[in-house]
């Protein structure tokens, strides 16, 4: 009888550290990147500056991250951590997403937001709560969450990864804008609407690549899962 075992976390480093660097001339070479001379490495080469600068949130949900990974900051390499600051506008969203290598610790410097999270099958069940300046929150790996910004003021967090590329799925853009799009016969069945409404949620993105449709629509989407729970 064989057993195998799989690991779904950054593999634990072997050295002090590996500084990815694009240089074919070197001879060690890690988790895909090129390490720098270790005898080589200064203060600079872990040194990030830039994230106390505001962000545009001017676009269609009033929200940006910046995500800090290792192909920004080439330090982070078989470190196992990245990290990101998020800015929002008022009413501003995070829209649902998950990482699919990494837990996310949350914490926030400015604003008040609403952040949530959903467990996995068969329970789905949503875990959220209000947090306010200093606050912390954990979004496990894998699960599909969101922020909102509940307050009347900018908000501004600040967000560390358990993974030097933690990854980002957009749940909304995944479904209905992938390139090519998802047969609409596949949209249909999963989500017991019509093609109609499929449409609808797919054309936004052959605009703007952004998601915005109808409450109507949502509403629909939401009654057919209330009806008929078939997973």
């Amino acid at each position: 009888m064989f057993f195998f075992l799989a690991s779904a976390s950054d593999p634990s480093s072997l050295q002090d550290f590996c500084i990815a660097v694009n240089d074919l001339n070197v001879t060690e070479f890690i988790n895909g990147k090129f390490c720098k001379d270790s005898k080589l490495a200064t203060g600079d080469d872990f040194f990030f500056t830039g994230l106390n600068v505001p962000r545009n949130t001017s676009n269609t949900f009033g929200s940006t991250a910046t995500i800090v990974s290792v192909d920004i900051f080439p330090a982070l390499n078989t470190l196992g951590i990245s990290f990101a600051r998020i800015d929002f506008a008022p009413n501003g969203l995070n829209p649902p997403h998950m990482h699919p290598r990494a837990s996310e610790v949350f914490i926030v410097l400015e604003g008040t937001l609403y952040g949530g999270f959903v467990t996995s099958n068969p329970d789905n069940r949503l875990i959220s709560k209000i947090l306010h300046p200093g606050d912390v929150f954990v979004f496990p790996a894998g699960l599909i969450h969101f922020q909102l910004n509940v307050g009347n003021t900018n908000a501004i967090v600040y967000a560390a990864f358990g993974s030097q590329n933690p990854g980002r799925t957009d749940i909304p853009k995944a479904l209905f804008g992938s390139n090519p799009p998802i047969f609409t016969g596949v949209l249909t069945k999963a989500f017991q609407v019509d093609t109609n409404i499929i449409n609808d949620l797919q054309a936004p993105y052959r605009m703007d690549n952004s998601f915005q449709v109808d409450k109507n629509i949502i509403n629909d989407l939401q009654a057919a899962f209330k009806m008929d729970n078939y997973y």
